[in-house]
């Protein structure tokens, strides 16, 4: 198996190079225009879709250039971070949120709904998701209960 990655950072790819893994350096908010569809078999974004400028095109080339598309992100909604909103009247922090609100990199708040509802409206085909909450597989009510969905993804 091979696997490469991308990082916008250059500290973090000097880490990456350290760590023995395959890295360049590029900002994915740009494209992936260096790679040919489906020159991969899968690409991963976890932790980052909610951090790109541009979700939309960043999604887009995901899956184009990917036969597989893996996305994962914290759900903005799950009912520690509503609980927090509503009687504390402050923005969230928890284990999947762990940012203050002035120093997030966090660009995009979205909800396991509003992706599903995303990719259903995007002819975007839904393979298979898992939702974690609290170290655990979320079954009942996920949009709720989650902290993170994580989505296999395919273009239809």
């Amino acid at each position: 198996m091979r696997a490469q990655g991308i990082e916008l950072s250059e500290q973090a790819i000097h880490s990456c190079v350290a760590s023995g893994l395959s890295v360049f350096q590029e900002d994915i908010d740009t494209g992936l225009s260096e790679c040919s569809d489906g020159s991969f078999d899968f690409v991963i974004l976890n932790q980052t879709f909610q951090q790109v400028r541009r979700p939309v095109f960043v999604l887009k080339e995901a899956l184009r250039v990917g036969r597989k598309t893996i996305v994962g992100f914290p759900n903005f909604v799950n009912a520690s971070a509503r609980f927090q909103l509503f009687f504390r009247g402050k923005v969230p922090v928890t284990n999947a949120l762990p940012y203050e609100w002035y120093d997030t990199p966090n660009l995009h708040f979205l909800s396991i709904s509003d992706f599903t509802e995303y990719c259903h409206s995007r002819s975007i085909e839904i393979d298979d998701s898992v939702f974690i909450g609290k170290n655990k597989k979320v079954r009942l009510l996920p949009n709720l209960l989650a902290e993170i969905g994580i989505f296999l993804l395919q273009s239809k």
